[in-house]
């Protein structure tokens, strides 16, 4: 079993050994027994607080290099007829602390029925798929911070996706 212990910088430049897929729930594990795509084992030992995204590269003591991919996983696509109802919808999922990763005119939570029904009631229109789900990290960039954790910021999903905001 190889160890994985240390997570390398955002957009280090890297030969990529090998592949974990994970779903949410567990990409926010520090202390982790996975299996990597290759199929060999590792056990993960991260810093506590660390929320691994897709794409994040991880290294082992070795120096193997671990890429994370988000695993599909149940999740609802919710749309709005208007910019405003949208926001009506993602203030209410807030309220209630939902995870919830922002689009393009769209959001996207790990299937609930209950929040479905209220975001039907709020005249939401929702899809379950199965997709990838990389939620924002919160207005903090999410978990705890240390020293060398400069590029927090950089990991927001949103931030990948306009590096530019």
């Amino acid at each position: 079993m190889i160890n994985i212990n240390k997570r390398l910088g955002v957009f280090q430049q890297s030969k990529v050994d090998d592949q974990l897929v994970l779903p949410f729930d567990l990409r926010q594990r520090s202390r982790l027994r996975v299996t990597l795509s290759s199929g060999r084992e590792a056990a993960l030992f991260l810093d506590r607080g660390t929320i691994m995204r897709g794409g994040d590269l991880l290294e082992t003591e070795d120096g193997y290099v671990v890429e994370i991919v988000a695993a599909p996983q149940a999740v609802t696509d919710v749309t709005a007829k208007t910019p405003q109802a949208l926001m009506c919808a993602a203030y209410h999922l807030g309220n209630r602390h939902v995870p919830l990763q922002v689009g393009d005119g769209w959001l996207r939570l790990e299937q609930d029925h209950v929040l479905n029904e209220m975001l039907v009631g709020l005249g939401m229109t929702i899809s379950d798929q199965n997709a990838p789900f990389e939620p924002e990290a919160g207005a903090y960039g999410g978990g705890h911070r240390h020293g060398g954790d400069d590029d927090n910021y950089q990991r927001l999903p949103s931030k990948r996706l306009n590096p530019n905001a």
